[in-house]
């Protein structure tokens, strides 16, 4: 699964995100929506390129160590080896305005490959009015005021960790009376 989807996916792990998606949620059934979305918060809150973290939590969710390590591998070798030809190519031709072309058509694609993630990541993971309220918060404190990713999703796990349980009481008790 992770072989394919890293000889055929250009723009790096956020572009690779939908392609994951589809495989191990969609047809393969291997992960559910909302475990998906905790799988991309370790991968990218863990060291790393964040496609090869997917692999290795998918890989060793479905087979242990060794799933693990073979996902790693199917996910990273086209990379390694795309880029050890890429670069003994482009820097022959990088200026070349036919490359510069068809590498500034390719920006928009990637982005907009990003952003169909990260909106089928939203329709699963912001489905109440708290998760509004973290996402919106989240944004503006990676946006406007520049913090880092690692601080915002460290931040938005202990506000969970506080709101959810909370949340999950008043439930309760809601359906108690």
């Amino acid at each position: 699964v992770f072989l394919p989807i890293g000889a055929f996916t250009f723009g790096g792990g956020y572009a690779m995100i939908p392609l994951i998606r589809r495989a191990i949620v969609e047809k393969w059934q291997w992960m559910e929506e909302g475990e998906f979305i905790d799988a991309i918060a370790i991968a990218q809150s863990a060291p790393g390129p964040m496609a090869i973290n997917m692999a290795a939590i998918t890989g060793y969710k479905l087979a242990g160590f060794g799933g693990a390590a073979s996902s790693v591998i199917a996910a990273a070798l086209p990379s390694f080896v795309s880029i050890i030809i890429i670069a003994s190519i482009f820097l022959g031709v990088q200026n070349n305005p036919m490359v510069r072309a068809a590498m500034s058509g390719m920006r928009p694609a990637i982005v907009a490959l990003m952003a169909e993630a990260a909106f089928e990541a939203g329709k699963t993971a912001i489905c109440d009015k708290v998760a509004v309220i973290l996402a919106t918060v989240a944004f503006i404190g990676l946006i406007i005021a520049h913090i880092h990713p690692i601080i915002v999703i460290l931040l938005a796990g202990i506000a969970g960790f506080f709101i959810k349980p909370r949340k999950e009481k008043e439930e309760r008790n809601k359906a108690k009376d």
